[in-house]
């Protein structure tokens, strides 16, 4: 586990310091995939290099399994920064050698003998999806394919952390989608804990288990990602959540018209009709649509009700676990 403690840092400022981190606190869960999500300036790369020991907090802790990293100076340093595996933007792969030999590269370092380095790098390579690019140098690679190569390199002396700060900036939707598979499987089949930090929401919805976001350096909210979605006031929610748009005379038409938070496949799939049929009453979707958050499907819609037993659909749909809230009147619209 990843403890933040109050951490607060600070850089000197032309007239006052600049306070980049104030007072974070949030735990990672050992084999999670974490999500630290941001503006430019409110604090995430900061905070990663904090995480990866290459900054020191003015005050606070960043604990590694209970560890005061704080404490630590020297050799024993050294030894705990290499539990860390970085990947960043700013991808630096020797042009010179191969895919294979940049991978291989730390742990010639550390004297692992041939046929072991040759393994692991094969492993690697499979990983991240790159086997057949092996031989290839990074300039025949794409920007998406060369930040793959990054995420193996990272990974090449088996880090027990993963930390990428922004991995997806500057790429296109589908390099960047296989740098997020990337690290997507580096958790799941490596055990690794995975830090991302992002200013994009997108990165969120695709792989992360749970999320904070920062603004202005402070935690601003941070919990299970599932979880926020159920209140669709959360930031998290307002960011990933599908847009409802619609008229005060669309929602004039029903008895009822509410909106509706749906998540997991059961709940998208046959709540909604089941109530209908359970209270004997009309359902129509009037706004919203599905998303994905990882492999769950998730609902936001505005349902208009018809029927007596309205009232009594709408609690039983709240009490099957779907968050239920009536709309202010007019024209609607939540940004995705």
């Amino acid at each position: 586990m990843i403890t933040l403690e109050n951490l607060t840092k600070s850089f000197p400022g032309d007239s006052a310091p600049v306070l980049a981190l104030r007072d974070v606190n949030f735990d990672i869960n050992a084999g999670s995939l974490y999500g630290v999500v941001g503006a430019a300036g409110s604090g995430k790369s900061t905070l990663a290099r904090c995480v990866a020991l290459q900054e020191r907090p003015d005050r606070g802790v960043v604990r590694l399994d209970g560890l005061n990293t704080g404490t630590l100076d020297g050799r024993r340093l050294r030894e705990i920064r290499r539990q860390v595996g970085i990947v960043d933007s700013r991808v630096a792969l020797q042009p010179e050698r191969t895919v294979a030999g940049n991978v291989a590269s730390p742990l010639e370092q550390l004297g692992v003998e041939g046929p072991r380095r040759r393994t692991r790098v094969g492993n690697l390579l499979d990983l991240v999806g790159l086997t057949q690019r092996g031989g290839q140098h990074p300039a025949e690679l794409n920007p998406g394919q060369r930040r793959r190569v990054a995420v193996a390199k990272a990974l090449a002396t088996s880090p027990a952390v993963l930390l990428a700060d922004d991995p997806t900036a500057g790429l296109q939707n589908e390099e960047a989608a296989g740098v997020l598979t990337a690290l997507d499987r580096a958790r799941a089949e490596l055990g690794l804990t995975v830090l991302v930090t992002t200013p994009d929401a997108g990165v969120v919805r695709r792989i992360c288990d749970d999320v904070a976001v920062l603004e202005d350096g402070r935690v601003v909210e941070n919990g299970n990602v599932l979880s926020l979605l159920v209140d669709p006031s959360s930031r998290t929610a307002q960011a990933l959540l599908p847009a409802i748009e619609t008229t005060r005379a669309q929602s004039a038409r029903y008895d009822r018209a509410v909106d509706v938070v749906l998540i997991g496949f059961a709940s998208v799939g046959a709540l909604l009709p089941e109530a209908a049929t359970r209270f004997g009453i009309d359902i129509a979707t009037i706004g919203g649509g599905l998303t994905r958050i990882g492999d769950t499907p998730v609902g936001r819609f505005r349902i208009g009700l018809r029927g007596e037993q309205a009232d009594g659909a709408l609690a039983w749909i709240a009490e099957r676990g779907a968050h239920v809230t009536h709309p202010v009147s007019g024209p609607q619209g939540v940004a995705a």
